[in-house]
């Protein structure tokens, strides 16, 4: 395992003796930590590029620049539980994932779980059977956890689990997907902090004893550290991966989560990578729907969402220059053409990170091929596949010079919803789809087979090559070259059904 520093630790140690009582127990297990392992970590991951961690572009903040590339992040994944279910095979996870052509996952640390019982889920990754949730706190002596088994030391860290978190880390590494590290949730509701290790019940430590809505307040000192210590662990133990990001907290929007603690998790990261070869992106999830960001912590470069239809909250900030996403969807049907469109919708309105709740995805299968679940959302080896055409359409483009506009848009002969990015006189990348709601009542009333469309757009003189893309099959569905003298040009568009995209560039 990666430990601390050997001075630092001690340093530490020395304030946590002085403390006495719990933290006295903690000083004498650095000092312990620290005198029998190595003072580098060494192998932990693979030698990142020269380039770093991912990063936001430096031309375009709206991105990411990672790999030496500029990159959009687009990802369908399992319900976050990866690491801490064992009954969860990761590697055949991230194997599917690179076969489908994605790059973005979410992961929670394993502060938080959830039950089978919990929103709905089948076979909720998130919801390990018992004896089988691993978190970065070890099981101590004393018998009496929630489901089983022994109560949590928070004191001492659980090693089996960090090397499971290096183990994926690297999985998710070699396969090209960037981690999205989600250090802690919301307790929605009274049983989840009843299976919570930082409820006093769970633990041998005296902490926890409050109500679920103070877990993530700055109310109770003792519990606080607690959680400043896991997130400094973890901050160091990850440190050398490339392929990551943090999001302080899932959903801070429900059950009590104030944004003073938020703050001050924040500083902990920030503080931890201060003295660390590498500095790593740090996310907040501001809302369900949409919000304008108001007074962001100034360490904060990704500011996500969850359920963004229509995908309004990218322009109400994107003057902020930084990556606007969406990581999470769901609650709206089952079928494919919900999630298709909304990701479609969301990128080309300049998000730069789209993350779909893919609940085919479960412990018995990894591979995402799972189709018969009851859950609240969608997900099919079929979207997957459909989400990755859009992640090579967008690779078309030279998209870091481009910005969402779609003014040059005069004219659409049908009645269709349509997003647009815009390097003026280079390159239009335009999406039309049939007007879905958020939760239609009955969505085969909307869907439209056999659609022609007329557009009528404002382009500067110029040559240029026009390429329809069938959202479904990623074929080009019709092309033309044309030369143009400025000002309106009509385009008809082949027959599709529900969605199109158009990508025009200049020919050189």
């Amino acid at each position: 395992m990666k430990v601390w520093p050997k001075i630092i630790i001690r340093i530490l140690a020395t304030w946590c003796l002085v403390a006495g009582g719990f933290w006295e127990a903690i000083g004498q297990r650095m000092v312990q930590t620290a005198e029998k392992a190595p003072s580098t970590p060494s192998a932990r991951a693979k030698p990142m590029d020269d380039g770093g961690p991912i990063r936001l572009h430096p031309e375009n903040g709206h991105y990411f620049l990672w790999r030496g590339k500029p990159t959009v992040l687009i990802g369908s994944g399992e319900h976050y539980g990866a690491v801490l279910n064992l009954d969860f095979d990761f590697h055949r996870y991230f194997a599917t994932l690179a076969a489908d052509g994605l790059n973005h996952t979410r992961t929670f640390s394993g502060t938080y779980r959830e039950l089978p019982s919990s929103f709905g889920i089948t076979e909720n990754t998130l919801a390990p059977k018992p004896n089988r949730y691993i978190a970065p706190w070890a099981r101590s002596t004393t018998p009496g956890y929630y489901d089983g088994g022994n109560k949590f030391d928070l004191s001492r860290w659980d090693e089996a689990y960090f090397r499971r978190l290096h183990e994926f880390m690297r999985a998710a590494q070699r396969s090209g997907v960037v981690v999205e590290m989600n250090l802690f949730c919301p307790l929605y509701e009274e049983e989840l902090w009843k299976a919570s290790p930082m409820n006093i019940r769970n633990n041998i430590n005296d902490i926890g004893d409050c109500p679920r809505t103070e877990v993530f307040t700055l109310k109770h000192p003792k519990l606080l550290e607690v959680q400043i210590a896991v997130t400094r662990k973890i901050v160091q133990e990850l440190n050398p991966y490339d392929n990551l990001y943090y999001e302080v907290c899932n959903e801070p929007y429900f059950g009590g989560v104030q944004e003073d603690w938020q703050r001050r998790i924040t500083d902990v990261i920030v503080e931890t990578e201060r003295e660390l070869p590498n500095k790593h992106l740090i996310s907040w999830n501001i809302a369900n729907g949409r919000k304008k960001v108001e007074n962001p912590h100034p360490a904060v470069s990704i500011f996500n969402f969850h359920y963004c239809v229509p995908p309004d909250t990218v322009a109400m900030n994107y003057h902020l220059n930084k990556v606007i996403g969406e990581n999470e969807t769901g609650f709206r049907g089952k079928e494919d053409v919900l999630y298709r469109t909304e990701a479609w919708a969301f990128i080309l309105a300049g998000g730069g990170l789209f993350s779909h709740l893919d609940y085919s995805f479960t412990p018995r299968h990894p591979d995402g091929t799972f189709r018969d679940y009851k859950s609240p959302g969608g997900g099919s080896p079929e979207l997957r596949k459909q989400l990755s055409i859009l992640k090579q359409f967008i690779e078309r483009f030279d998209f870091i010079r481009m910005r969402p506009d779609s003014s040059f848009i005069k004219q659409i002969s049908e009645k269709l919803s349509v997003q647009a990015l815009v390097q003026p006189g280079r390159a239009y990348a335009i999406y039309l789809h049939v007007p879905l709601p958020e939760k239609p009542k009955n969505l085969q009333e909307l869907l439209r087979e056999q659609i022609q469309t007329d557009l009528v757009l404002d382009l500067p003189a110029g040559s240029y090559r026009a390429e329809w893309v069938d959202t479904k099959t990623g074929q080009i569905a019709d092309s033309a070259r044309f030369e143009h003298a400025g000002g309106l040009k009509k385009l008809r568009s082949p027959v599709f059904a529900n969605d199109i995209a158009l990508g025009i560039q200049t020919l050189k």
